[in-house]
């Protein structure tokens, strides 16, 4: 801004980024969603999952010989949401601009959000819903709750684990058997592969069993548990002749874009504050719904914010 006349310290930027941000989140506390959109006669799509940031926490005592204040970093996940709707021929309807948010707060807190778009957006009368994500069990411990509290009944939706995901434990299982060759590895994954796809995840788990001897067979075992605990969730050839999506790139894409393009590279560190604060802001803005955040954060509701502030 030097070059048009007016100077804006970086602090002061940071500063007004925040203050956007958390009127934003109070509007949103404060009252329903400024949104007249639903999802009545939508098939829906809503997934989650982490990524990484480093946050960097000032240490006390004496500062450094230049006078800078001496700090440590750690790595934290941020949480990120996805809702999106699907038309007949499975891809992202154009129609209908995704929602993606994210938090720093942990699992419930982005579980929260994803309840508070849900409930915003008439779910219930969505025409089937579908909750795809990795194995995480932060995830599957809460989607059951999560959709009992929206009042959606069973047969209203679906928990699928991502395909690519599954795929890769089949090949942490070909690389934990010893005594085979590349190709022999090769030709179990693809073999394996090809039975989740066509719905015998049990053919699958007996394949896993069948090798779990050996020194590595506790590994095993927790890779053969991992498909065992997730059975029911890999529908893969039901969900693929009705046009879903078995994979979950959309959450991917939106970690890849929101949270790894912007808040974590070499020698980045940031604010607990700050970051969760830009997260909203980038998370709104790769959604094409600016606007929508304009409308939350000048909210006429939020007369008293400044003052409280």
């Amino acid at each position: 801004m030097k070059e048009r006349g007016t100077h804006i310290g970086v602090n002061t930027i940071r500063n007004i980024a925040q203050r956007f941000s958390l009127r934003a989140q109070a509007t949103t506390a404060a009252e329903p969603y400024l949104c007249d959109e639903s999802v009545s006669g939508y098939r829906v799509v809503v997934s989650t999952d982490g990524g990484r940031v480093r946050i960097r926490k000032n240490k006390r005592g004496p500062k450094s010989p230049k006078g800078r204040s001496r700090y440590s970093t750690e790595w934290k996940e941020p949480k990120l949401l996805a809702i999106y709707a699907i038309g007949p021929d499975g891809r992202m309807d154009r129609n209908f601009h995704p929602f993606i948010d994210g938090t720093m707060k942990g699992p419930d807190a982005v579980f929260d959000l994803i309840q508070y778009y849900l409930g915003n957006l008439d779910i219930t009368n969505a025409t089937k819903i579908l909750f795809i994500a990795d194995g995480a069990r932060w995830i599957w411990n809460r989607v059951g709750s999560l959709m009992q509290s929206l009042g959606i009944k069973p047969s209203q939706y679906h928990e699928l684990v991502d395909f690519y995901h599954a795929v890769e434990h089949l090949a942490k299982v070909a690389e934990l058997r010893k005594g085979w060759n590349k190709k022999e590895r090769k030709r179990w994954i693809k073999k394996q592969r090809r039975q989740l796809l066509n719905g015998d995840t049990d053919k699958v788990i007996e394949a896993i069993r069948a090798i779990c001897r050996g020194r590595h067979s506790k590994k095993l075992t927790t890779e053969k548990n991992y498909f065992i605990q997730n059975r029911g969730r890999m529908c893969y050839e039901t969900l693929k002749k009705t046009n879903f999506p078995i994979g979950s790139g959309a959450i991917e894409s939106a970690v890849r874009r929101v949270i790894n393009l912007r808040f974590k590279g070499a020698s980045i560190y940031w604010l607990e504050q700050t970051v969760e604060a830009m997260i909203k802001l980038r998370a709104f803005y790769k959604a094409g719904r600016w606007q929508v955040l304009k409308k939350l954060a000048f909210s006429s509701s939020l007369d008293s914010f400044e003052t409280s502030y």
